[in-house]
């Protein structure tokens, strides 16, 4: 057949080739960084220290939150010792770097407490991290937690479904002093109950661009743009990136294009995996196909 200008191919085994539309990357050796069943993991990197540092929940140890800090090196990476955060059963890690205070903050789901919503500083120093206290942000179940640090405001996000308001979707701003964070007051972003709820910042606009389920229509893919001002957070008007039931949804945002790209399981489409880009206009978002 006939090839276009410019189309990336392949070579197959019959010496011809064939126009393709990605390229399989290598991959280096996964490593093992817990000898057990991990759980609730979320993963952030420290600008500052060129280190990654993964939460989770350690089935090994009473399912204690447990941070553990990793070194890449070429094609591999390498972990120090495990660090427990939280001497309780936990759940929805979401772990964020602050850039400028140089701390890293997790947010989660305290068993041991209620489960109330909780956050914790770590610093980072060499191949391991330490904690500060932990703080409660929401004396209630909070549950599907999402974080993200704004970099125009200085400011973490925190997204929760509220248990002790039937799961509506509530967002608080989090000021992080040397190992301690502080918080502003809840805002409801849906009064129905939320799940999937995923977090980026769009670094063009100075955005807070939120993802969810939306339980109170039909479990559409919803976003809504945050503006943080403050130690608070307001939201625009929520809008769907799909019409229909979503699930599991991840949100992040390419700078150089100035876009915000989704990922999220279609079940109206036999469960297909899914992406669509959103734009950032003042406090809305739009969508292409």
């Amino acid at each position: 057949g006939t090839l276009a200008s410019g189309v990336t191919v392949a070579l197959k085994s019959n010496g011809q080739v064939e126009a393709v539309t990605g390229v399989e990357q290598g991959a280096g050796t996964p490593a093992v960084f817990l000898s057990a069943a991990a759980s609730e993991m979320s993963t952030t990197f420290d600008s500052t220290n060129n280190k990654v540092v993964i939460s989770y929940r350690d089935g090994g140890n009473s399912g204690y939150g447990t941070a553990v800090v990793g070194t890449v090196s070429g094609t591999s990476i390498s972990f120090g010792t495990p660090v427990v955060f939280e001497s309780a059963d936990t759940y929805y890690t979401a772990a964020v770097y602050d850039s400028t205070n140089g701390k890293v903050v997790i947010s989660y789901y305290d068993n041991g407490n209620s489960g109330y919503g909780t956050a914790i500083v770590g610093t980072v120093s060499g191949t391991s991290i330490s904690f500060g206290t932990a703080v409660v942000f929401n004396s209630a179940g909070s549950q599907n937690e999402s974080a993200v640090y704004d970099s125009a405001n200085n400011k973490v996000v925190i997204t929760y479904a509220d248990g002790g308001s039937s799961n509506w979707g509530m967002a608080i701003v989090g000021t992080v002093s040397g190992t301690s964070i502080s918080f502003g007051t809840e805002v409801i972003f849906k009064q129905a109950n939320t799940t999937n709820t995923s977090l980026t910042y769009d670094s063009v606009n100075n955005k807070v661009v939120l993802t969810y389920q939306d339980f109170g229509s039909g479990q559409y893919g919803t976003a809504v743009v945050g503006t943080v001002s403050g130690t608070s957070i307001s939201f625009g008007t929520p809008v769907f990136f799909s019409g229909n039931n979503t699930d599991t949804g991840k949100t992040t945002f390419d700078s150089t294009n100035a876009k915000v790209v989704i990922a999220y399981v279609d079940y109206g489409s036999s469960q297909y995996g899914t992406a669509v880009v959103g734009t950032v206009s003042g406090t809305t978002i739009s969508f292409g196909t």
